[in-house]
């Protein structure tokens, strides 16, 4: 109980955070998972994985079930800030999404062989890449060249949300990698600015620090 107390409390100070400072973003929220759909991810992990669903990712669904990016207006023509972006590994995936790259088709590489989870991802068409959960904690997966997900950078998903925010309240920008925090219409969306990923956005794109 003390870890979901302490998963509770790290999404609650990041969410207060957004809905203080990027409105647009926290409106991209989905309600929580249902719980008979998180136990039927579950069944379906443990029937062709043998094992089952990391808790404290069962946890956060029943926090947040992913996101739905927002319509800005600002936004209408390129398309390039999406509102559910706020975290640096990209948009938090839902049940189905987070399931897909571990449940492919046969003959297709598997995202790894070990018990983790896809959770986040920057690639919104894939997953083909993103971050990881599982026992040993929070790391990077990306497919053909990097399955073994045996490095994690953050202890679980908790230390990685409390990094998260020590970033935006504390600093420093890079604490998280080059890519920093900042605010454009209503969204955050981190970005290296040695090498931007946006493109008409980035004037109007203001670093958190």
């Amino acid at each position: 109980m003390g870890d979901q107390r302490n998963l509770e409390a790290a999404w609650g100070r990041l969410m207060d955070w957004l809905k203080a400072r990027a409105p647009v973003s926290y409106a991209s929220l989905l309600p929580p998972v249902p719980e008979q759909v998180i136990e039927a991810a579950d069944a379906r992990l443990r029937h062709h994985l043998d094992f089952g669903l990391p808790a404290e990712l069962a946890d956060l669904w029943r926090l947040c079930g992913g996101v739905e990016h927002q319509y800005v207006e600002a936004n209408e023509e390129e398309g390039e800030v999406a509102s559910g972006a706020f975290l640096p590994g990209g948009i938090l995936l839902g049940p189905a999404d987070a399931l897909r790259p571990r449940l492919r088709e046969t003959g297709r590489d598997d995202v790894c062989g070990v018990a983790v989870v896809p959770w986040l991802t920057g690639d919104q068409a894939g997953p083909e890449y993103g971050h990881y959960v599982g026992a040993d904690g929070v790391g990077y997966w990306s497919l053909p060249d990097n399955l073994a997900c045996d490095k994690p950078d953050y202890p679980s998903i908790t230390g990685y949300l409390e990094a998260v925010h020590r970033t935006l309240t504390e600093g420093p920008a890079e604490a998280m990698g080059p890519e920093v925090p900042g605010l454009v219409w209503g969204c955050l969306i981190w970005d290296d600015p040695e090498a931007p990923l946006l493109d008409d956005a980035l004037e109007h794109w203001h670093p958190v620090h």
